[in-house]
């Protein structure tokens, strides 16, 4: 009876820690990029366009799947107006006028494509490349902070009142539509005087909007840039930006789950881009401090630099830290994958390095695969009290060295690959390799 109750005793124990193990990264019992991902859009051809989209649209209006629309110039749905768009519609961003969408503040985007029917925006250039057109702007009235309770984007917009680009206000409910089943392609055009545009933008975007299942692929700007606002974000994918992936800036609440960022040191920009980027302001003197900072909830994230020779590439300079944490702005990661950067995690040198602040960056059940070094403060090679912190075993951290083929279902699967982790990849360890 004792050895049949030791064998049932492991048996459970083998069956919850194959269980605890799927649990890290991206989830789901069937691979969920399935259907409605596209990772080689440069070989799709969508035909010309049979409407156009131009100046602002005032009144309610539908966009149909068996038209393709041209985004011509900057277009804005403003005066509380809606815009839907039906499952399988094109909208392709012109090059010439760095089309862009704006939904202004109190307006709406009903765009709720189907796991077999994604909405598409894309470029209308015959050979397709990062940055061809503007992107998508969502804006809102919850909070930000910085002084005031408004701010605005520009970029060059020329928008007919300068209410159509403010975002941020006092509503935290805020509901700015539906985005859903959606992907965004070769976005993030860069002007002369604003920079880069992001292929997404949400500012000042509240908890009522529903923002699921969204791939940035081939962005020249941010994949996700994120300003302010409470939002909740799951299932997004940011796949080959020369940019950041996520971005978080101005007092962002956010709940991010089940995402996914796909790297290459082949595309990333040389300028220290990563996958996440987590500010709570550009300049000190621009934000209230008696507002909330940014604070970011990340849960079962799969971030992922995907390398020839990861060695090589770390040496010549081609791969950075996977994540930057910026003064005055909070993280909490849970059960996600951080695999082939150069760090994993920089702080920012402005954060000293005591319980206080350290309690404002979690890192709990984490799997750090194959980087070179884990958490470190900037410009500072010493990290002894950053892994003596967050290797110790009450936060189940968990550290390795294994390739991609070996970490994860599939990633060489140029059509459907697979960024879940193999079941038994994980030992049962806390032990760091540094």
């Amino acid at each position: 009876m004792k050895i049949f109750t030791q064998t049932i005793c492991l048996f459970l124990l083998m069956a919850s820690s194959s269980f605890a193990q799927q649990e890290k990264g991206i989830i789901g019992k069937n691979n969920w990029l399935n259907n409605w991902t596209e990772f080689r859009p440069n070989h799709v051809e969508h035909g010309e366009p049979t409407q156009i989209l131009s100046g602002n649209i005032t009144q309610d209006t539908k966009l149909y799947k068996r038209d393709t629309y041209l985004l011509l110039g900057s277009v804005f749905v403003t005066d509380s107006t809606t815009l839907t768009i039906e499952p399988g519609t094109v909208i392709i961003g012109d090059f010439k006028t760095n089309g862009a969408l704006i939904i202004s503040n109190g307006s709406k985007i009903m765009a709720e494509g189907l796991e077999t029917d994604p909405i598409i925006f894309t470029s209308n250039r015959s050979v397709k490349k990062e940055g061809d057109w503007g992107g998508i702007f969502i804006l809102g009235d919850a909070p930000i902070n910085k002084f005031g309770n408004a701010s605005s984007v520009n970029y060059g917009l020329r928008p007919s009142s300068f209410g159509d680009i403010s975002y941020g206000g006092k509503n935290p409910q805020s509901n700015s539509g539906v985005l859903k089943y959606v992907r965004i392609e070769f976005a993030g055009k860069r002007t002369k005087e604003f920079g880069y545009f992001s292929s997404l933008t949400l500012a000042g975007v509240g908890k009522k909007t529903v923002i699921e299942n969204i791939m940035v692929s081939y962005s020249d700007g941010n994949s996700f840039n994120v300003l302010g606002g409470e939002v909740n974000l799951e299932k997004m994918i940011s796949f080959r930006t020369r940019s950041n992936d996520y971005e978080f800036n101005f007092g962002t609440q956010c709940n991010i789950s089940n995402s996914l960022a796909i790297r290459s040191p082949y595309v990333s920009g040389s300028d220290g881009s990563r996958t996440m980027y987590i500010a709570s302001y550009d300049k000190k003197d621009e934000v209230d401090f008696a507002k909330k900072g940014t604070f970011v909830i990340a849960e079962n994230l799969t971030l992922i630099n995907v390398s020839d020779n990861l060695a090589s590439d770390i040496k010549v300079g081609l791969v950075k830290e996977a994540l930057y944490i910026s003064e005055d702005a909070s993280l909490d990661m849970r059960k996600s994958v951080i695999s082939g950067f150069n760090p994993a995690v920089i702080i920012d040198s402005n954060v000293k390095i005591n319980s206080k602040n350290l309690d404002r960056i979690k890192f709990n059940d984490m799997y750090f695969n194959n980087c070179n070094g884990n958490i470190f403060t900037e410009n500072d090679s010493n990290n002894a009290d950053l892994e003596n912190w967050y290797g110790n075993s009450i936060f189940f951290n968990v550290y390795s060295k294994g390739n991609d083929a070996e970490t994860f279902i599939d990633v060489k699967n140029g059509r459907r690959p697979d960024f879940r982790l193999r079941i038994n990849k994980i030992i049962a360890s806390n032990d760091r390799e540094d």
